[in-house]
């Protein structure tokens, strides 16, 4: 209805093990939105017999993936400082306009060791205060909370939309019992209306998913 999003975006981590990523997919799918961005794909020919009739238009790059209802008008890798590209730009030519998606998977964070990740937070921050975009989504394992420092480049340029029209914490990750958020819905120039979690099977990572205005 008229008081309803105009977009619907999911991003989920498929895990690169994952025995049955279709299921997986498909069960976010389910979710019916707009948008999914995935991360860890590891057979994408099997996420796609479930996607790609609801999603005909999509963008590939390495291990991560932007399914779109609507068509996408350019799309291309982004540097994050890995060494290669595990993070994509794309446009996509929504109803309401275009609107500009990311879809990142960061570097990993293990105890005292966390000088990747925190340079790919960085790297990605540098990415989107760059970037000309009026509107402008990112879907993601960030593998960080928002409650930590490193995240605060992000959080000065773009909403949260959990914490701006979710319920309590929205934890993610183990699946099974949930105890962190490293996968997120980050937006600017857009409304968020609604934002929750979805539990999928056969992944270690729980979805998240959001929805906005105009």
């Amino acid at each position: 209805d008229a008081g309803g999003p105009a977009v619907r975006v999911a991003s989920q981590n498929l895990r690169a093990g994952n025995p049955d990523p279709a299921a997986t997919a498909a069960a976010l799918a389910g979710a019916a939105p707009d948008l999914i961005g995935l991360q860890e794909v590891a057979d994408g020919p099997r996420v796609a017999s479930v996607l790609a009739d609801r999603y005909p238009h999509r963008s590939v790059v390495s291990t991560v993936a932007l399914w779109s209802r609507w068509p996408i008008r350019e799309a291309h890798g982004v540097d994050t400082g890995l060494g290669w590209d595990r993070a994509l730009r794309a446009v996509v030519a929504a109803p309401q306009g275009d609107l500009a998606v990311y879809v990142v998977h960061l570097g990993s964070a293990r105890a005292g060791h966390t000088a990747t990740r925190d340079d790919t937070v960085a790297a990605l921050a540098a990415a989107v205060r760059a970037d000309p975009a009026d509107r402008l989504v990112v879907l993601g394992d960030l593998n960080t909370a928002t409650t930590d420092r490193v995240f605060d480049p992000l959080t000065r340029l773009l909403g949260d939309a959990q914490a701006d029209a979710g319920q309590g914490f929205g934890f993610t990750w183990p699946a099974e019992l949930p105890v962190t958020r490293p996968d997120h819905v980050l937006y600017r120039g857009l409304t968020p209306t609604t934002a929750g979690v979805v539990r999928t099977p056969d992944s270690d990572h729980r979805a998240v998913t959001a929805g906005f205005r105009w």
